[in-house]
C-alpha cells in the first residue's frame, strides 16, 4: 500500500486514527490514575519485602523493571519468563508480579507457589480480582491498578520497590508529563512541519527500519519500537544491537540513482536507522552509536535520531518519552500508509 503525505496534513483523521491516537495521549493521565495510592505509603509497612535474598519478576513489564533495577538493586534480580518460579526461590526471596491486565492461569500459579513457599510478594493487581486474593497474607504487598496499562503499573511498582530500597528514585508525576510532553507535540492539530511524530512518520514511508538503542532502556523502547512498526506497516522492522546491524548494514549496496521503481516496487523500499537517543553519558553506548551512525553514512543509509525529552529524575522518564516518540511515530505512519 502506497504512503500518502496528504493523509498526514488532513486534521480529521479517521474514528480508528482518532482512537488509537486518543489512548496514546492518555498514557500520562493512565500512569497518573495508577499512582493514585501513594507508593511511600504502600511500601511504608511492607517490612517482609526490604533485604531480600533475590528478586524475582513475572508478568508482562517484568523485563523492564529489570533493566531499570539491575544497576541499582542490591540483591541479584530475575525476569522470570517461564511457568512457575525457580527452583531455588524460597522464604527469603521477594516475587514480584504484573498482573495489570489480568489474572493470568500462568501468573496465578506463580503466585500460589509464591505463597506457599512463604517468598514476600510484590503484586500489581486490579483490587477484588481473583489474582489479588490468591496474594492476600501477612507477606503480601498489593498494588492496586486499574488501567490494564503496563507502563503505567511498571512506574508505580518501581516507585513502590525504590521505597523498598531495591531500585532507583521513579516519580510517576514526572513520567507521565514526559509521555504528555510527547502527546502534545503529537497531535492531528499540528501541521506536518512542526509535528515530530508526522515527521518521522514521512522518514519510514518507504523504508524498512533497523532500531537501535545503546543503552538497556533504550534497546528496550526500541524493541517495542519495531513491534509497533511491524503491526503498521506489515514490513520486515529489526530491533538489535551493533554487532547484529554492523552486517546488515555493511551488506547494503550504494542507491542507484537510474533505478525506477516502478520496474522493481521492491527497489523503493530502503533500509533506515533508527537511533534512540537517551541522553546516556555512558561512554561505551556513546562510542557504539557514533560507530553505527558512521557506518550507516558510508553505506548510504539515512539515519533518524529520537532523541529523549529532558533529562528528568529517573531513567523512566526518559524511556516513556522514547517509547511514546516512536509509539506516535507508528501510528503516523500506519494513517499515511492508509491501513488505520
Amino acid at each position: 500500500m502506497d504512503f500518502d503525505d496528504s493523509r498526514l496534513a488532513e486534521t480529521t483523521v479517521s474514528p480508528r486514527a482518532d482512537e488509537a491516537l486518543r489512548h496514546l495521549a492518555g498514557a500520562g493521565a493512565r500512569i497518573r490514575r495508577e499512582a493514585g495510592a501513594p507508593a511511600e505509603q504502600l511500601a511504608g509497612g511492607f517490612e517482609a519485602g526490604r533485604r531480600p535474598r533475590g528478586v524475582v519478576a513475572i508478568g508482562r513489564g517484568a523485563r523492564l523493571i529489570r533493566a531499570v533495577l539491575e544497576p541499582f538493586c542490591p540483591a541479584p534480580f530475575v525476569a522470570w519468563p517461564f511457568p512457575g518460579l525457580p527452583a531455588w526461590v524460597g522464604a527469603l526471596d521477594l516475587v514480584v508480579v504484573l498482573a495489570a491486565e489480568g489474572s493470568e492461569p500462568a501468573l496465578m500459579s506463580a503466585v500460589h507457589e509464591a505463597v506457599r513457599r512463604g517468598c514476600a510478594v510484590v503484586v500489581a493487581a486490579r483490587p477484588g480480582s481473583p489474582m489479588a486474593e490468591a496474594a492476600a497474607g501477612s507477606s503480601t504487598l498489593h498494588v492496586p491498578v486499574e488501567t490494564a496499562d503496563e507502563l503505567a503499573a511498571v512506574v508505580q511498582v518501581l516507585s513502590v520497590l525504590h521505597h523498598l530500597g531495591l531500585g532507583p528514585f521513579v516519580d510517576p508525576q514526572v513520567v507521565a508529563e514526559a509521555a504528555d510532553a510527547v502527546a502534545n507535540v503529537s497531535s492531528p492539530h499540528r501541521d506536518l512541519a512542526i509535528n515530530p511524530a508526522k515527521d518521522f512518520a514521512l522518514h519510514l514511508a518507504d523504508a524498512q527500519p533497523l532500531v537501535f538503542g545503546g543503552t538497556v532502556l533504550a534497546a528496550r523502547a526500541g524493541r517495542r519500537l519495531a513491534e509497533a512498526l511491524r503491526r503498521a506497516s506489515g514490513r520486515a522492522a529489526l530491533a538489535a544491537d551493533l554487532t547484529e546491524l554492523e552486517p546488515i548494514i555493511t551488506a547494503i549496496d550504494g542507491r542507484d540513482v537510474f533505478a525506477d521503481p516502478f520496474d522493481d516496487p521492491g527497489s523503493s523500499l530502503r533500509p533506515v536507522l533508527v537511533v534512540l537517543d537517551d541522553g546516556t553519558d555512558d561512554p561505551g553506548a556513546r562510542r557504539q552509536t557514533g560507530e553505527l551512525v558512521s557506518l550507516a553514512g558510508r553505506h548510504e543509509v539515512t539515519v533518524v535520531t529520537l532523541v529523549a525529552g529532558d533529562p528528568g529524575v529517573s531513567p523512566m522518564d526518559r524511556y516513556a518519552s522514547l517509547l511514546y516518540q516512536g509509539l506516535f511515530g507508528a501510528t503516523w505512519l500506519q494513517v499515511g500508509l492508509g491501513r488505520l
